[in-house]
């Protein structure tokens, strides 16, 4: 990821630019409920739009499975872009063809628009090469602005990129950066905080994390399933109990390839899974019978503290309990604060990413103290299965 072209190596001016944005926004009675991703991509557009480019902004909204259905229309988004913009962004009722090139020959150099919904057409999730050619005629540059769909190889985030001169928006730069300082060329010792429900969905992440970084801290209910495998009775836990052997298989790559693995030694369990339910603090061999692990405990937060106390670089995807409903949530909340403490001293670099995580970090109040932190789920998933993502892959230098 460390060789990738930015928009530094593009000539914008009086060059119509297709910037592929990332602008699934949460919608609500046709109105949009967070400016998240808006606001993350506009630095982009106004530089593009200040070297005198003229910029068509593109995504997708939601899955109208390739049919123009209002209900997935760009227009709201268009008119938020432009709130965030401070500017009046014209919007085409479609994102090829003459619609799209009405709008597209009214820009005078440095203006912007946005073209209407690219899932409207079958060919975009399936990369067709026809529907690629139309999309690469409305435009003279390509700028991929859109990390969270860089796993998926389709017309606007893969196929475009190889018709016309293609770079990196500074959205994706940032990530792609946070990421390589992660992994790639991390400062050590580096510790992976690894969360969620069952183990079997995060198979490769925790292979791929185990054979490169020095801890690996593992969470919520995918804990259980690696205690039961160490012989601990979970009790009513969550717990895949048929992935005991994998998962001791894991333990045992991890060991060899040098990697300190920690699970929870004591928890805080109770009978019922619901906000407030009675509960005490076990240790972790004294689960009951008739009670469920469901945030790690006290003593478990001390050891990972005083663990990353040690660590420069922490890479996070998951909670360590069900942090969305109290009072599961203070293993988490107390470890993303300790994360976040060490990253205004300057000591950690911190990069978390996934939408629990998202979430959990927006909970712990600490999502804009730690370096970076990603809004792309299944890209930043699948980098951390070491995968090749398509969408990064044809801006490499």
């Amino acid at each position: 990821m460390s060789a990738f072209k930015t928009i530094d190596t593009l000539d914008v001016a009086g060059k119509r630019v297709f910037v592929r944005a990332d602008l699934n926004v949460p919608m609500k009675d046709g109105v949009v409920t967070n400016t998240t991703r808006i606001d993350r991509t506009v630095a982009t557009l106004k530089e593009l739009s200040e070297k005198g480019g003229r910029v068509i902004v593109t995504s997708h909204l939601g899955r109208p499975k390739g049919e123009k259905n209002p209900e997935f229309t760009m227009k709201p988004v268009a008119e938020a872009l432009g709130k965030a913009m401070g500017q009046d962004i014209p919007f085409a009722t479609d994102c090829v063809g003459n619609d799209a090139k009405a709008v597209i020959d009214t820009l005078g150099d440095g203006d912007i628009c946005m073209l209407e919904n690219l899932r409207y057409y079958a060919g975009e999730e399936k990369n067709d090469p026809a529907f690629v050619d139309q999309l690469a005629d409305l435009a003279d540059v390509y700028v991929n602005d859109a990390f969270s769909t860089a796993h998926r190889a389709h017309a606007s985030t893969e196929g475009l990129a190889r018709k016309l001169p293609a770079a990196a928006g500074r959205l994706m730069q940032a990530e792609l950066e946070a990421l390589s300082n992660a992994l790639e060329s991390p400062a050590r010792p580096v510790a992976a905080v690894v969360g969620g429900a069952k183990i079997s969905t995060k198979l490769e992440v925790l292979g791929t994390l185990a054979s490169k970084v020095d801890v690996l801290i593992i969470g919520g209910g995918m804990a259980n399933t690696f205690l039961n495998a160490k012989g601990v009775n979970v009790g009513k836990s969550l717990c895949e109990h048929e992935m005991a052997e994998t998962a001791r298989e894991m333990l045992v790559a991890a060991e060899k390839a040098g990697c300190t693995v920690m699970l929870p030694v004591d928890g805080v369990v109770a009978k019922e899974f619901a906000a407030n339910a009675a509960n005490q603090v076990v240790d972790i061999n004294d689960i009951p019978e008739d009670s469920m692990v469901l945030d790690a405990g006290p003593k478990t937060v001390a050891e990972l503290s005083a663990k990353l106390k040690e660590c420069k670089t922490i890479v996070w995807n998951g909670p360590l309990g069900a942090f969305e409903i109290t009072p599961f949530d203070k293993a988490t909340v107390a470890l993303a604060q300790e994360a976040a403490e060490m990253t205004k001293a300057g000591t950690l670099l911190s990069v978390a990413g996934g939408g629990d995580t998202v979430a959990a970090l927006e909970h712990a109040g600490v999502k804009e103290t730690f370096s970076y932190v990603s809004t792309a789920g299944g890209a930043f998933l699948e980098w951390l299965e070491g995968k090749d993502l398509p969408g990064v892959e044809v801006v490499r230098a």
